[in-house]
């Protein structure tokens, strides 16, 4: 498909499109280059910016959210940012209290614990219209990129937002979560359904707002295994992304790419590079060439540097990351890298 811009009346004109270029599946002269945790801990101005106020009220700050957007590119040659935000504003949307402990990561005071909790969370309808701060942080970092490169908008997917949910924040087993897909299945389903309808209009919302690409993070795939996978995570994926496409094309909105980055999702590349995305991320437990052979050149991969290897020699990470180019061939890849560590 030819790169499309997205660009509602008043942005500026974008100058680089190489990430996007690449994302559809286009030639483009180089590899473009993109982290997903570009703003972090590893930036001291970054550290400097988060010390003003606690992380949530850093990510309902337009103006904050921006300034953590645009940090890096003042940095490196990147080819495109990504929002500052986080997965976790949509459970605080559906009425979640969530907070980030120090130290420790997300937390949630009052999990989901029985299906009867459902009850709690509010019509994800409404959700669109509770996250308009990250829409204007979109905004207003699209009009200070002033089209230096394309705005990436992003989600969590449905199933890593329910192990937060029910989990009441991060773990090692999932095992609650998991709990709920073999003894709660039809509300696990519900749960995900109502996920998938709170996530559909905000992406859309993401693009209306001036993201010029969306990804999906499945972050906790790799807790699944491909029967689980294929039953509770792989159908809301593919919903997400027919419903934003459909979604956008309602609203008078031009196509974005989509990517969908399912970490340690390996045994699912074929399904993933079916499920409606331009893009497939991968994570570094993937060759590179193999990935290749099992999905075709039908979608465009992403990946695949261990952010680890940033701890290396400067020698080392150039031959690391000449490998991987190699490895990957020259078309149809983006990204080296999936986050900077500090």
């Amino acid at each position: 498909m030819e790169a499309k811009e997205s660009r509602p009346q008043g942005f500026p004109e974008l100058k680089n499109d190489t990430f996007l270029r690449a994302a559809w599946g286009e030639e483009t002269d180089y590899t473009p280059v993109w982290c997903m945790r570009q703003a972090g801990r590893y930036l001291p101005e970054f550290r400097e910016t988060r010390a003003a106020q606690d992380f949530f009220s850093t990510c309902r700050s337009p103006e904050a959210c921006c300034e953590l957007t645009l940090q890096p590119l003042r940095r490196f040659p990147l080819d495109a940012a990504i929002i500052f935000s986080d997965i976790l504003v949509v459970p605080q949307a559906l009425g979640m209290e969530v907070t980030m402990v120090p130290g420790k990561g997300p937390s949630f005071p009052e999990p989901l614990r029985e299906e009867r909790d459902l009850e709690r969370l509010q019509d994800p309808a409404t959700v669109a219209s509770e996250l308009g701060y990250v829409f204007q942080a979109i905004t207003l970092t699209r009009q200070r990129l002033a089209g230096r490169v394309p705005l990436i908008g992003f989600a969590g997917a449905p199933w890593t937002l329910m192990t937060y949910m029910v989990e009441g924040g991060g773990s090692s087993t999932m095992s609650q979560a998991k709990r709920w897909l073999y003894q709660r299945p039809q509300a696990s389903h519900q749960l995900l359904r109502i996920l998938t309808d709170a996530l559909v209009p905000y992406l859309v919302g993401q693009v209306a707002a001036g993201a010029q690409a969306l990804q999906l993070f499945e972050s906790h795939a790799g807790h699944l295994g491909p029967q689980l996978f294929s039953k509770f995570a792989l159908p809301y994926i593919r919903d997400v992304s027919k419903r934003v496409k459909a979604g956008l094309q309602e609203a008078g909105l031009a196509p974005v790419p989509m990517i969908i980055f399912a970490k340690d999702g390996h045994f699912a590349l074929e399904e993933l590079a079916q499920a409606g995305y331009e893009v497939v991320g991968l994570d570094w437990t993937v060759a590179p060439e193999k990935a290749r052979e099992r999905v075709g050149k039908t979608v465009t991969l992403q990946g695949n540097l261990d952010p680890c290897a940033l701890y290396a020699s400067e020698e080392e990470i150039g031959k690391l990351v000449q490998q991987m180019l190699n490895d990957f061939g020259p078309q149809l890849h983006c990204q080296p890298g999936p986050w900077t560590l500090p």
